[in-house]
């Protein structure tokens, strides 16, 4: 990734993503946008956000847009690699089966066990490994069985396929005063920043978000390149072993600030949405925790959006979360 700069991106590049993206067959939706004061969510003092239900779309997470990008742009029949806590590994696999190519997720070891069961079913091979050891594995399957690395947040076409989600928040709310997004290796962040700053909405404040046992971005932002840490946090999804190299790039560009919540604060961010009839993980949940506990500044009077990224959330997992 190093050669690719975040000069690539480009409008016209996100907009040529997009309509990629809408004509996949892999099925990827418009999810909605509503109202957080339309909802039975607790009363929040900022009375426009709006809450974009990417826990509602293909294969139950945002993953499938930059998935849909990456293998519309590759030749059928693969034999692919990737690694991924779960919300990627599903899409991926979805997306293998669809177009008939092999592969093997790595997973670490800290991913619900559920996940894997789930991308077995795909007919995906699955290894699980500790976090640490990620990405060796992923070299191993590269170099001793040929297989061709997809990376599940450090490359262009997922971040253009991504981006199709910042588009559609401007197609509800063409000109938010701030976006609330949640950051793991910063893939999605990064996406929906540059597809908002591009379209022309330069004083659009947008924020990532970061459990705070799994910080990269926030670390990679204090020592101004892309920093790994051993990342633990009950939000797997958001805990990868380092921030991605373009993402960094793009988020120093076009975010304003990487906030931290911690794993109380998503576990009851969890909660608060599944009273509210909404599934969302914890992964999928940061955004939301970030806006509920504070952590967002300068939010009455303004129109936000917080996008709920995720709503993989199996039954095994809901007993870890408070009633």
């Amino acid at each position: 990734m190093a050669e690719v700069s975040a000069d690539c991106v480009t409008l016209e590049l996100l907009q040529e993503a997009k309509e990629m993206v809408r004509r996949s067959p892999l099925g990827v939706i418009n999810t909605p946008m509503i109202l957080w004061s339309q909802t039975t969510l607790p009363v929040n003092k900022a009375r426009s956000i709006y809450i974009k239900l990417e826990n509602m779309q293909r294969t139950g997470s945002f993953k499938i847009r930059g998935v849909a990008n990456q293998f519309a742009r590759r030749p059928e029949g693969g034999h692919f690699v990737t690694m991924s806590a779960g919300n990627y590994g599903k899409s991926f696999a979805f997306a293998s089966k669809h177009y008939g190519s092999k592969g093997k997720v790595v997973m670490p070891e800290t991913a619900p066990l559920s996940r894997s069961v789930l991308i077995q079913s795909f007919g995906i091979d699955v290894e699980r490994v500790p976090t640490s050891c990620l990405m060796n594995v992923v070299n191993r399957c590269v170099q001793d069985e040929d297989m061709t690395f997809l990376h599940s947040y450090d490359d262009l076409d997922l971040i253009a396929g991504h981006a199709s989600l910042g588009l559609e928040v401007l197609e509800v709310v063409p000109d938010p005063d701030v976006v609330v997004v949640c950051c793991g290796g910063g893939g999605l962040l990064a996406a929906v920043a540059a597809a908002i700053k591009l379209s022309g909405c330069g004083k659009t404040r947008i924020y990532g978000v970061e459990p705070e046992g799994a910080c990269t971005m926030y670390k990679s932002f204090i020592e101004r390149k892309p920093m790994g840490m051993d990342a633990n946090s009950i939000a797997s999804g958001l805990a990868p072993p380092f921030a991605g190299a373009l993402p960094y790039e793009l988020c120093r560009r076009h975010v304003e600030e990487i906030v931290l919540v911690s794993d109380d604060q998503i576990k009851a961010a969890v909660s608060t949405l599944y009273r509210a009839g909404l599934v969302v993980e914890p992964s999928g949940s940061a955004a939301f925790a970030a806006v509920a506990f504070g952590k967002i500044p300068r939010l009455e009077g303004r129109k936000v959006v917080c996008i709920l990224s995720g709503g993989n959330l199996g039954k095994d997992e809901l007993a870890n979360f408070p009633d």
